[in-house]
């Protein structure tokens, strides 16, 4: 009889690193873990329909007052003008809760389940404001900041939820917040940086000193509008109706004169044949007197301009097809320059060109999404206070498209009422699926690998929320019918250019429901907190059964950083045949591989990702009351659970333990399972462990 151990792959979900709740560089706090007691919210549901097609429509009188006594027959739409008949209607109507101080307090938001219970609710308004710190020069950042963090603190209400995203953010580390406090103050650190190359992480310092200041400038947009569709998927999976993204941003750009290059983007001023910051250049051709000149740079900028207008369009298909309204606020006000002093020697005509493009670039946004552009006007307040007022009231029509067949083009939608003298706002049109997308959304789901494979890959899933360090249980046989726990802890290596709270100790409690204690204690990283120190190791006995653990992480000051209350179910590993939990060792050279081979005093790794030069070394035993003593074998399983290999499993030379070896170098990058069964004749136990090979 074969038998997955539940309680093995719990062990192994425990290597994920804490939920300690520490966000990517200037994103708002969140919340503190989840109570236990506290129960689940339900799950929504979403229709699936391919040809299902949602429109929201505001409707207001000349005055700008918005209308909402209409009814669905007072409706008519059409799509690619052709009439469609109007299957769900819906008024959504929030009242200005901001100001109320009896409202009831929204449900704190701790995991992405309750992120997406809390956006259900119909008195939530949904907005991202994603600042573009990329597009946004350092003085107009801070000039701007304080009327957006004022805007947030008095213009929305305590149940909206709301995110901050940058241009480099981790997709992952964005969740929805009911906190408005947290987001204004996150507002408030809003540091601009364009046309400042200087490099903060590793990613850039792979291209700012490799080069010129426009390809920089490309690279910008690309990341910029990449991180923008990310957003809009993001707030697009959570609800059917109006997401609003606040885009702050002076625009994209996708030609520069060349006295307002360098060579090097990290370097400017120096010498080059692009020109340079500080270096006066020939000023540009006058008209006629070089055509064949001026002819290939207008050529030139006529390809990168219409490259930059289908990224663009990239974006609004995508925020069109999620629903998803863009409002792009421009912090320079009434801008009559482009270039400052710096660059003197660009002619005025250019820079009024050049101006004019990043201003137009906001508008399309705004414009091809039912939004609007706060561009080239000094108060800022009027626009915010309006998008406010916007994703208030709307009304939620949905239709069945009469399209015969998904195509993957654009289709216009056109929305009417038949009481006169209103005014009509609402997305554009949509973008349909594709044949290939139709297809693959309307065929079954393909049959997934078993649970146990699914669960032990769990152990490598990203978490919502970062965290400091990371940690692994392991679970093996202890004296007088007790089981022995080993705790192992080690700091995560930090990500260039984002501050995070250095751990150097870890208190830890073990305890029962009533009440017993099994451990208290405080372990210290011995070789403090950088790159490759080695985890720490906790070991003590408790009797089998439910145990709480509480964790908390310490910095140098012994200040605490974060809080964690587990559950673990501790088996009874005298009864029947049962396995240890692996332990999984890294080594990087023959030699080290060799030492780790013979050690038994060896510190296993909580870390489950590894580079292709690594070699591993997994270490297992079992138990069984039987005559015969249990034999182990390996092999490895790709993700899906397919056999690739066996693995060689041979005697460690100590008590029953087996060293399983696993050379990494002949796979590629990816996640993979090392299957571990036992036997003792009569019965059979396999247990999983999951890993990831990076690049």
């Amino acid at each position: 009889m074969k038998r997955y151990l539940g309680w093995v792959v719990l062990a192994s979900l425990c290597a994920a690193p804490l939920a300690l709740g520490l966000h990517a560089q200037q994103t708002p706090t969140q919340t503190p873990p989840p109570d236990p007691a506290e129960q689940a919210p339900p799950v929504p549901v979403f229709r699936t329909d391919i040809n299902f097609v949602r429109v929201d429509v505001i409707v207001s009188s000349k005055q700008g007052d918005v209308i909402t006594d209409l009814r669905q027959q007072d409706f008519e739409v059409t799509e690619d003008g052709k009439p469609q008949a109007i299957q769900t209607f819906k008024l959504i109507n929030i009242k200005d809760t901001s100001q109320n101080t009896v409202v009831e307090p929204p449900r704190p938001i701790r995991d992405a389940i309750q992120e997406q219970a809390e956006a259900q609710r119909e008195d939530t308004r949904l907005f991202g404001i994603f600042l573009d710190d990329y597009h946004v020069r350092l003085e107009n950042s801070m000039r701007s900041r304080e009327s957006i963090a004022t805007f947030i603190e008095n213009q929305l209400s305590p149940s909206d939820m709301m995110a901050i995203m940058y241009p480099l953010t981790p997709l992952t580390d964005v969740m929805l917040t009911h906190n408005i406090k947290s987001v204004a103050g996150a507002v408030r650190e809003f540091v601009g940086r364009k046309y400042d190359y200087t490099a903060r992480n590793i990613f850039e310092e792979r291209y700012v000193n490799y080069v010129s200041t426009m390809e920089a400038e490309r690279i910008r947009n690309q990341v910029t509008m990449s991180a923008l569709k990310g957003f809009i998927i993001k707030m697009g999976g959570l609800r059917d109706g109006r997401k609003s993204l606040i885009l702050v941003s002076e625009g994209f750009t996708s030609s520069m004169p060349q006295q307002a290059q360098d060579p090097i983007a990290a370097q400017p001023g120096m010498p080059g044949p692009t020109g340079g910051g500080g270096i006066v250049r020939a000023p540009d051709p006058m008209p006629g007197t070089n055509p064949g000149l001026q002819a290939r740079q207008e050529s030139i900028e006529f390809f990168e301009q219409a490259s930059l207008w289908s990224d663009l369009k990239w974006v609004t298909d995508t925020a069109n097809r999620y629903n998803t309204t863009i409002y792009t606020v421009d912090p320079r006000g009434l801008a009559a320059f482009e270039f400052d002093l710096s660059r003197s020697n660009v002619s005025m005509t250019k820079d009024a060109k050049i101006l004019q493009n990043t201003q137009d670039t906001m508008r399309i946004l705004a414009e091809e999404t039912d939004g609007r552009a706060i561009v080239n006007q000094n108060d800022l307040d009027k626009g915010l206070k309006q998008i406010v007022k916007d994703s208030s009231a709307y009304y939620l029509l949905g239709y069945t498209s009469t399209l015969a067949k998904p195509d993957g083009r654009f289709h216009k939608i056109d929305v009417k009422v038949k009481r006169p003298g209103l005014q009509v706002r609402s997305r554009r049109g949509y973008l349909a699926f594709t044949p290939d997308e139709a297809t693959r959304a309307l065929s079954p789901p393909k049959p997934g690998p078993p649970k146990a494979i699914t669960e032990a890959l769990g152990a490598l899933s990203v978490p919502v929320r970062r965290s400091v360090i990371r940690t692994w249980v392991g679970m093996s046989p202890g004296a007088n019918g007790k089981t022995k726990v080993t705790f192992l802890w080690e700091p995560v290596p930090q990500r260039p250019g984002v501050r995070a709270e250095v751990p150097a100790g870890v208190s830890l409690v073990a305890g029962s429901a009533n009440s017993d204690l099994f451990y208290r204690g405080r372990s210290v990283a011995p070789m403090g907190t950088a790159a490759g120190t080695p985890p720490t190791r906790v070991e003590f006995e408790v009797p089998p059964g439910p145990v709480d653990l509480e964790i908390a992480v310490e910095d140098p000051g012994k200040q605490l950083i974060d809080r964690e209350t587990r559950k673990i179910i501790v088996p009874s590993l005298g009864v029947g045949l049962t396995m240890s939990t692996p332990q999984v060792f890294r080594a990087r050279t023959v030699r080290e591989f060799q030492a780790l081979a013979v050690d038994q005093a060896a510190v296993p790794l909580a870390d489950r990702e590894f580079r292709r030069t690594d070699r591993l070394l997994l270490r297992a035993a079992a138990q069984s009351p039987a005559v015969e003593a249990p034999t182990i074998s390996a092999r490895l399983l790709n993700r899906d659970g397919g056999e690739m290999m066996p693995l060689p499993a041979t005697p460690a030379g100590f008590g029953d333990l087996i060293n399983i070896d696993v050379p990494l170098a002949a796979f590629s990058t990816g996640d993979y399972l090392i299957e571990i069964n036992a036997s003792d004749g009569t019965d059979r136990a396999t247990t999983l462990v999951a890993f990831r090979i990076t690049p």
